[in-house]
């Protein structure tokens, strides 16, 4: 069965991005991943209206990605801080070959905005692909698709 023979109704790609493919969606992971925890610091930061931050919030909470840990500021109401999960740290990987693209194609002429270094020899990571076996860095020439257990035709 050829990929155009695949149904796509199951598609773990579409999945994926039903629950982070949206610019806000990906940039509020962004801020979390480099720090960012309450409300008001990623309204700030991204610059979007509580309505679009809320709703980001609470639909990546849903989907396990952040979790809230309540914390109470001197005289004030309890409010919760937003973290990565275990699941919304496995999406890392994913946002650093964004930044990645982003600085090898979209970085103003002067360089990225942001620097990610290994922390014990400070040279700048880069993301690659390789094999369960650990044979890579791998091009696309050196892959191939096939149907995999779900794969269903088109109807």
């Amino acid at each position: 069965m050829e990929w155009v023979e695949v149904s796509t109704e199951n598609c773990t790609v579409q999945r994926t991005l039903d629950v982070v493919g949206e610019k806000w969606s990906l940039l509020v992971l962004r801020d979390a991943m480099n720090g960012v925890r309450r409300f008001d610091d990623f309204r700030r930061h991204i610059g979007l209206s509580d309505a679009v931050l809320s709703d980001r919030l609470r639909k990546l909470v849903g989907a396990g990605i952040l979790g809230t840990v309540p914390y109470q500021e001197s005289g004030r109401r309890t409010r919760h801080e937003y973290r990565l999960t275990d699941k919304g740290w496995a999406l890392w990987p994913v946002m650093l070959a964004l930044k990645e693209w982003g600085d090898a194609y979209t970085a103003d002429p002067e360089g990225p905005p942001l620097d990610v270094l290994h922390k014990d020899c400070g040279e700048p990571l880069r993301t690659v692909v390789i094999c369960a076996d650990g044979h890579g860095p791998l091009t696309p020439r050196e892959a191939r698709t096939r149907p995999g257990p779900s794969a269903r035709p088109v109807e």
